[in-house]
């Protein structure tokens, strides 16, 4: 690759936002979208932050990759589970790739690279870091250098809280303080690809997404934060303005994100459900409201499956000789996530409103189905409700989420632009061609 690409990465940036309705008041990245090849990219299955940038920047599957989520279910427990992290990636990045070529690169913030790996040229690691007392960069010694310059890196921010004004001042600090580094980094070395990934603005949407949607049941016209969004998008454009100063001028550009987002409708409380319906059998049912799901509670000699909560929801048999009490012998496992499934699909909304749910068989969506994955994996309403997987509830439909504020779910479309300002970037295929995140590690950005 004799051109240098510089990889803007925004996470959760719907189209609907970033190519329509923010685009006219963002001088920066509006002029650089009106002026590239756009598309809409179909994220991952399923659409979240890990695996979805993951499998982005490796050209493989959720399945392959053996990444389901943040979040996977230690084999054998009821409760117990780890967070993926750098290292279970087992195949090449962009990264390693251009390092084998013999190509440096700089890499921030990009999920997830914790704990550093080394690489040929810098990395920060991302939000999955758990805080700045970690080793978070590679060469270890670039911590230093940023800490000396910009104080400690702040890698994510408490979203899920009511305490709105105090959500502000830490991403507006927070972004700010990234797009210095980011900066500082693109001037440090002699870069061949450089890619960053802002988890800022998946973070305000989640926060914010209700006051700003006039379409959602917490929009209130004229409220304090309607412009809150818009306001960070603002932000991130000046960000931008700076540090496309110190990008070579015919350096390749692309804007790319994960996955989209929509307003949340509400969340289905999954543990109820299958309780109600036969399937989980509690020990007690007079839990406070949101207790949190624990073995304990459970009476596992008679429980067929339960469920995880999240932007979607995971559902595990209670299968003999897997599970620790497993009851459902394996010559009836295919029978019960059948009968599960169809029983899934035909869960209504709180007004008895037909939902657009599907229901997924891990190897029916992949090649390979690695790792530690669930059952089945559901996406109910099309994503507009999310999974609780507490306890307690006086209902099966709540209006927020249960694990803090939150009014946003993602969506399966994000964005990808590629800017070229001397048209000759070498692409294997047409840019309206390329809608698959999978897509975009061999037929673009290497082709």
């Amino acid at each position: 690759m004799s051109r240098k690409l510089f990889v803007i990465g925004l996470d959760c940036a719907p189209p609907k936002l970033l190519y329509d309705e923010f685009k006219d008041e963002l001088p920066v990245l509006g002029s650089l979208l009106d002026e590239s090849s756009k598309a809409t990219l179909h994220s991952s299955h399923p659409p979240i932050t890990i695996p979805a940038w993951l499998i982005m920047v490796t050209g493989k599957t959720a399945g392959e990759l053996g990444m389901y989520g943040f979040r996977h279910r230690k084999p054998g427990h009821y409760n117990e589970f780890y967070i993926v992290n750098s290292r279970y990636v087992k195949h090449p990045t962009l990264w390693s790739e251009a390092g084998s070529r013999g190509l440096t690169s700089v890499v921030v913030g990009v999920p997830p690279t914790y704990p550093q790996k080394p690489v040929k040229g810098l990395l920060v690691t991302d939000f999955v870091t758990p805080g700045p007392e970690s080793r978070y960069t590679f060469p270890p010694t670039l911590k230093r250098e940023i800490e000396s310059r910009y104080g400690k890196y702040i890698f994510d921010v408490v979203f899920r809280s009511e305490d709105r004004d105090r959500v502000i001042r830490e991403l507006w600090s927070m972004t700010r303080q990234h797009f210095k580094v980011y900066g500082y980094l693109a001037e440090r070395t002699k870069w061949d690809f450089y890619m960053f990934v802002e988890i800022g603005t998946d973070r305000v949407q989640h926060a914010f997404w209700g006051y700003m949607d006039p379409q959602h049941h917490k929009y209130e016209p004229g409220n304090k934060y309607e412009n809150v969004i818009r306001d960070y998008y603002k932000l991130i454009d000046q960000g931008l303005g700076e540090l496309l100063k110190k990008v070579p001028e015919d350096a390749v550009i692309a804007v790319v994100s994960d996955h989209g987002a929509k307003r949340m409708k509400g969340a289905f409380v999954v543990n109820q459900w299958l309780a109600e319906k036969g399937y989980l059998k509690l020990k007690k049912n007079n839990l406070p409201p949101g207790s949190d799901f624990k073995a304990e509670y459970v009476d596992w000699s008679k429980t067929v499956a339960w469920g995880w909560g999240g932007y979607y929801a995971r559902i595990f048999i209670n299968l003999e000789g897997r599970e620790k009490n497993g009851v459902v012998k394996p010559e009836d496992y295919e029978h019960v996530r059948e009968e599960l499934a169809e029983e899934i699909r035909k869960i209504r909304g709180p007004n008895g409103e037909q939902w657009n749910t599907k229901v997924y068989k891990p190897e029916e969506l992949y090649p390979e189905v690695r790792g530690d994955p669930p059952d089945l994996m559901v996406y109910f309403d099309d994503l507009y409700w999310r999974s609780a997987g507490t306890l307690g509830w006086p209902t099966l439909y709540l209006r927020e989420n249960d694990r803090g504020p939150d009014d946003a779910v993602h969506d399966w479309f994000g964005v990808f632009s590629l800017y070229d300002p001397q048209e000759s970037f070498n692409l294997s295929k047409s840019i309206v061609d390329i809608t698959e995140i999978h897509d975009i590690f061999s037929s673009i950005l290497w082709g």
